[in-house]
């Protein structure tokens, strides 16, 4: 860490404390708009879109170049409230942003993830809901959906099924949001357990179901990135929520807890190519204020640990033979195929999720045998960032207007067609002890 650095971070301005409490909008506003003005260097603050009685969605972007893509620099992020009830995660995130900016400078661990990584945090994805709670309980009441009366985790495009409700004003201000960054992993959060849940949650026989479970191509990543959460979680690694379920140190398949459609996690990962988990951060959905700073006692490591792992796998451009960048150029695991495939972005880049070991990197250029590269993912990643991998294509010209040819993957329940199930697949036994008390509150 270099000194002048720390020492610019200690003559920073502080943001204004924030205090354990509930933050209703007008407050969370003056809040992020705080932080945006004090720490205007690392913060970007900007509004996606509008709920349905027109409050912001705000997302305020904590990085060394907040408002810009750098080449290189992975996208995070962590959005909260999904449900207008489920207030802990809309809190712990506010102060999360107040632990990134004021240790900006003063924590080398903080200042060198600020520095490599992108990292967009949204409070509030239903303002509405959390408005609409006039009395606080542990339990269901009117906040958990929006104005229009939507559950926005039941409102994505499904893979499996086709999903015919009707797209709210919050979730298409989220779908077009992820159009506009090369996401690579993220996290909602949610009340009502303690687990943190992977994909799939909808599923076919293909991906396991005849088992009860939905397994990804990219399971044992889902399982380490939910165990990295879950493990520095006291509370959520034994459980102790006095409910019965299957949940195995704080994990769980979002299908073998039981079955939903129109899930973001599912939609982020096969169609943002972004690897999202839901995070369950409390029994009690809306619980007493006094109760918040141990909330944040118990998942303050886990996610900052959690930001982390958008550093390991494998990073890199793909150019042609002129060294152009080539943008929408399939890049996957030889062995793991996305039914979406994973494409570069506008600046060539990829970004591929893997754990330690030896992999085969297949690179799919329209009109032309694929192009094959080895790589060996170290044990540890690197000083916050993954393997960088760039790959020169024996091709030239005629290459950058692949985006025209290829268009991106209709939003269709994509795994409608496909019957069998994945070798892959273990069997389990089923999760009978899932009461329909707990469907309603995911």
């Amino acid at each position: 860490m270099d000194c002048a650095r720390l020492w610019l971070g200690l003559l920073m301005p502080a943001v204004v404390a924030l205090d354990f409490s509930y933050h209703h909008q007008p407050e969370m506003e003056a809040f992020l708009k705080n932080v945006a003005q004090n720490y205007s260097s690392i913060t970007h603050l900007h509004s996606i879109g509008k709920s349905v009685q027109g409050r912001n969605l705000w997302v305020l972007v904590v990085g060394r170049s907040p408002k810009e893509h750098r080449i290189g620099i992975p996208e995070f992020k962590y959005v909260a409230n999904m449900h207008g009830d489920e207030a802990v995660g809309r809190e712990l995130l506010l102060h999360l942003i107040e632990y990134l900016v004021t240790r900006d400078g003063r924590d080398p661990e903080i200042t060198n993830l600020i520095s490599s990584t992108r990292i967009h945090i949204m409070p509030s994805m239903n303002p509405d809901g959390f408005e609409a709670v006039v009395k606080p309980d542990c339990f269901y009441n009117e906040g958990r959906d929006n104005s229009n009366l939507y559950d926005l985790n039941r409102n994505f495009p499904d893979a499996f099924e086709f999903n015919n409700v009707p797209r709210q004003p919050e979730t298409m201000a989220v779908m077009k949001w992820l159009t506009t960054e090369t996401f690579v992993l993220s996290a909602n959060l949610h009340g009502g357990a303690l687990v943190a849940s992977y994909p799939f949650d909808n599923g076919v026989p293909a991906t396991g179901t005849l088992y009860s479970r939905s397994l990804t191509p990219d399971d044992d990543v889902f399982q380490y990135l939910a165990n990295t959460y879950a493990s520095r979680n006291p509370e959520m690694k034994r459980n102790s929520c006095r409910i019965k379920t299957g949940f195995s140190s704080g994990i769980i398949n979002g299908y073998s807890w039981y079955p939903l459609k129109g899930g973001m996690q599912d939609y982020n990962y096969i169609w943002a190519q972004c690897f999202e988990i839901t995070l369950e951060l409390s029994c009690c959905k809306y619980p007493r204020k006094e109760k918040l700073p141990s909330f944040w006692k118990d998942n303050k490591d886990s996610l900052i640990e959690y930001i982390k792992q958008v550093h390991i796998g494998v990073k890199g451009q793909v150019f042609d033979q002129n060294k152009t960048p080539l943008s929408n150029v399939t890049v996957e695991v030889q062995d793991r195929k996305h039914i979406c495939p994973y494409r570069t972005n506008k600046f060539g880049e990829y970004y591929l999720l893997l754990l330690p070991g030896s992999y085969v990197i297949e690179v799919t250029v329209p009109g032309h045998d694929p192009h094959l590269t080895e790589v060996t993912i170290p044990p540890k990643s690197q000083n916050f960032s993954a393997l960088k991998k760039d790959i020169l294509l024996p091709f030239r010209g005629q290459l950058n207007h692949i985006s025209e040819s290829n268009p991106l993957c209709p939003r269709i329940p994509l795994y409608s067609e496909l019957q069998g199930h994945s070798a892959a697949t273990k069997p389990s036994l089923f999760l009978f002890l899932v009461t329909l008390f707990l469907i309603l509150f995911k």
